[in-house]
């Protein structure tokens, strides 16, 4: 499959160009970004090509990779499937419902694949763990911490202007809720939100499965506070996320493009498609609006 890259910036430098360069299956076949002198960059970097204008690119491949801020994606991706393009989004999908529900909308209308890269979901001891809770009952609470130290070292991603503005509910909490959704159920409602420190968030959920989850959110943690966890509590006792591997990002992205070419030639969705995405969106604009309120 011929896949362009859409986006320049160190994410895409770190995950998505280094998989789509090394994945057997798939051509690179070129990048565009909204600078074009980086976009000239990144392509000598990973052998292929830039693009000066992306509809060129969109006619040219059978899929794009999407890593721009979510602002951008969003957009950019009705673009694409209406191009007929596949496409590999990242989180979150939007940071508004609507544009969430037309990425949604063009890409049904298009019929084209989509998968939205949540890491953990792309990591087989992660995706075992979550296939296993899904198919327990009983659950009755959860506890999940994502405390980065995005803001407090010297993170590539520290200046990024997108999560400056949205933080930590937008940036980290779409990797809890893609744990916690398929083990607890979709969320009824979010039952409470309140700001911490930086931009620190803490969440109550409710979900359909009778179980309430608690979520402490935040890219301001120190780096000696920092880390993941997740924990389920129910009638099988307790049981904890596994711990990261440590194999880095690029094996995970390698399976996402897997999971986009086999949604592509069954015509199947992948659990974490576009509207997994918009889900996750809707939850989060929901607790946004709450700490708003």
């Amino acid at each position: 499959m011929r896949i362009g890259l859409l986006g320049t910036g160190p994410w895409a430098d770190m995950a998505h160009a280094p998989a789509l360069r090394h994945h057997p299956d798939v051509d690179f076949a070129g990048v565009w970004g909204r600078r074009p002198e980086a976009a000239e960059e990144l392509a000598a970097r990973h052998g292929t090509r830039a693009y000066g204008d992306v509809d060129a690119l969109l006619s040219d491949v059978d899929a794009v990779a999407v890593a721009l801020p979510p602002s951008a994606q969003a957009g950019l991706a009705v673009r694409a499937a209406r191009a007929g393009c596949h496409l590999l989004l990242d989180k979150p999908l939007a940071v508004s419902v609507t544009e969430g529900r037309e990425v949604v909308a063009a890409v049904r209308e298009a019929g084209v694949a989509t998968v939205v890269f949540l890491t953990l979901r792309f990591r087989p001891g992660v995706e075992a763990w979550v296939a296993e809770q899904s198919a327990r009952e009983g659950w009755f609470t959860a506890r999940a911490q994502w405390l980065g130290s995005v803001f407090t070292s010297d993170s590539p991603f520290a200046h990024s202007p997108w999560r400056r503005e949205k933080g930590a509910l937008w940036d980290v909490g779409p990797h809890a809720l893609s744990v916690l959704l398929p083990a607890l159920g979709d969320a009824r409602r979010v039952a409470a939100a309140a700001q911490g420190p930086g931009d620190t968030t803490h969440l109550v959920v409710e979900h359909t499965g009778g179980a309430t989850s608690t979520l402490a959110l935040s890219l301001t943690a120190p780096p000696a506070a920092a880390g993941v966890e997740l924990e389920l509590r129910g009638l099988a006792g307790v049981t904890r996320l596994p711990a990261d591997p440590g194999e880095g990002v690029e094996p995970a992205y390698l399976r996402a493009v897997d999971a986009l070419l086999a949604s592509a030639r069954t015509a199947t969705p992948h659990p974490c498609d576009a509207a997994f995405g918009l889900r996750i969106t809707e939850i989060l604009a929901e607790a946004e609006a709450l700490l708003n309120a």
